[in-house]
């Protein structure tokens, strides 16, 4: 599933041909991928088309491109979440579609002229919606790409993301010392912190030699950060490298694959002697998924 770096990777390739644009048309292929849409297709097709898009913004694993409106409409935005293989994919007018196109949009941006950009989704666990903006709790910036103050009702219940420079760090740590859960769970808990998935949590809970089964009671104030700062440095990289990259789904709107899967340290590992101390990485069953570790260097305390 595409964790934040793929996903912030999708945004800042949008971001440049969005910012300003115009929808021309809109094509709903499967209605499928409007599971999340409140309302019919023709009521989606009818509310973005003539619609001018501000820029493209993030927050943790959800993306969402806000709509221009007039001084009496409610603030809207194009809410997009990928989902398990959702791609967003900037296309020429004139390119064949893919086989997997659920949604295709025909754009005017003002300076790169006629666009398309088109929703893939294989399994179509992703979605589209329009969805409303409300205010930020905090009054802060909603995620990364615009300085809005605005979040869509199906992103307000999801916390900032380790990277959002509004991430209040005090106030998670409170919150994860009050949890009565293990680390792993916590970290993939959208609502304490966002944008971490299997893979990330795996190679952050490596790099800070912390067990995934660690219950998070007995994890230190001075360990918590730490391992928080290792997040950070391992979403940073994964950003560097374009995400990670397994097969041709994870992919920029270019479809171009990223190259952090050359990287990993934990996860997919199992079997491959350890970075640090040559011991097995192995790899256990975990909340339907696996989880990756060194038996040696990531012991439960």
């Amino acid at each position: 599933m595409p964790e934040l770096p793929e996903v912030e990777v999708v945004r800042h390739g949008l971001q440049p041909a969005v910012s300003g644009a115009t929808i021309d048309a809109v094509e709903v292929l499967d209605e499928r991928s409007l599971k999340r849409h409140d309302g019919p297709a023709e009521d989606f097709v009818e509310r973005l088309t003539g619609a001018r898009l501000r820029g493209a913004v993030r927050r943790g694993k959800f993306l969402w491109l806000p709509i221009d409106r007039a001084a009496d409409a409610p603030a809207q935005a194009l809410v997009a979440h990928l989902g398990m293989s959702g791609q967003v994919l900037l296309r020429d007018p004139s390119a064949e579609a893919a086989a997997l196109t659920r949604i295709r949009f025909a754009l005017t941006h003002p300076v790169h002229g006629p666009l398309r950009v088109d929703f893939v989704d294989q399994r179509i666990f992703g979605s589209m919606a329009v969805d409303e903006l409300l205010p930020t709790r905090d009054g802060a910036a909603a995620g990364y790409g615009l300085p809005l103050a605005s979040i869509p009702s199906q992103v307000a219940h999801i916390a900032r993301d380790p990277l959002d420079p509004a991430f209040d760090e005090r106030l998670f740590l409170r919150r994860l010392a009050a949890k009565r859960t293990t680390i792993k769970r916590a970290l993939l808990d959208q609502t304490l912190i966002s944008g971490i998935g299997n893979i990330y949590a795996d190679e952050s809970l490596w790099a800070a030699r912390v067990h995934y089964d660690q219950p998070t009671e007995t994890l230190s104030t001075r360990k918590a950060r730490e391992l928080l700062a290792e997040v950070r440095i391992v979403l940073r990289r994964a950003l560097e490298e374009g995400g990670t990259s397994f097969d041709a789904q994870y992919v920029n709107v270019n479809g171009a694959s990223g190259y952090f899967s050359h990287s990993l340290r934990a996860y997919g590992q199992q079997g491959q002697p350890c970075a640090r101390c040559e011991r097995l990485i192995v790899r256990e069953q975990f909340m339907n998924r696996g989880s990756h570790f060194c038996p040696r260097c990531q012991r439960i305390r």
